[in-house]
């Protein structure tokens, strides 16, 4: 079994962790296979960032890049914009509203409208909002699990941060559920 998913944004919102978080709950903790890869634009800071993970329940030797993508979450307009086109019918596209102004045609596409930002920005720290993404993407794929997912970002965040992170994380996961429980699925 092949789970192909792009994480994509603006350098600076955590694009890149969250592939990185999510590879990792893969692997060390569903014990099995995940590639990361990764590109950014020239700016280190607001040039568009795009992850990618393939994860493969059966095969160390997959290919590592999308070819078929499955799951696709973006943080901004020029990001969906750009890979919207990798999306055929069926396939999930989670996206923040606060971020993205204009929607182009979802047509058959399952599409979950989440506010990671704003909920960040509740949470008293913008910096999180990626970790409320990943924890709503697990919430609606099950593409691992939230224990998984859990210890992940409790290895990549300092631990001054952990207690942030985890509440961003539960955040996320309840806005998932709340999205997918509500059928707050618009195209599908």
């Amino acid at each position: 079994m092949r789970t192909e998913i792009r994480f994509a944004g603006f350098g600076g919102q955590g694009i890149i962790l969250a592939s990185i978080i999510l590879g990792r709950a893969v692997v060390v903790y569903e014990k099995n296979y995940a590639f990361q890869t990764q590109s950014i634009g020239p700016e280190a800071r607001g040039g568009v960032s795009r992850s990618e993970v393939v994860i493969s329940t059966d095969n160390p030797r997959d290919y590592p890049k999308v070819r078929n993508l499955d799951i696709l979450i973006t943080m901004n307009n020029d990001s969906l914009n750009t890979y919207v086109k990798d999306l055929s019918k069926g396939k999930t596209l989670l996206y923040d509203p606060d971020m993205v102004v204009e929607l182009p045609n979802l047509d058959g596409i399952n599409s979950y409208p989440i506010p990671f930002t704003k909920t960040a920005h509740e949470l008293g720290n913008k910096i999180v909002a990626n970790v409320i993404m990943l924890g709503s993407l697990v919430a609606i794929t099950n593409v691992v699990s939230k224990e998984s997912v859990k210890k992940a970002v409790c290895d990549a965040v300092p631990e001054k941060f952990k207690e942030l992170n985890l509440t961003a994380l539960e955040k996320g996961f309840e806005l998932g559920e709340l999205a997918k429980n509500n059928n707050n699925n618009i195209n599908s």
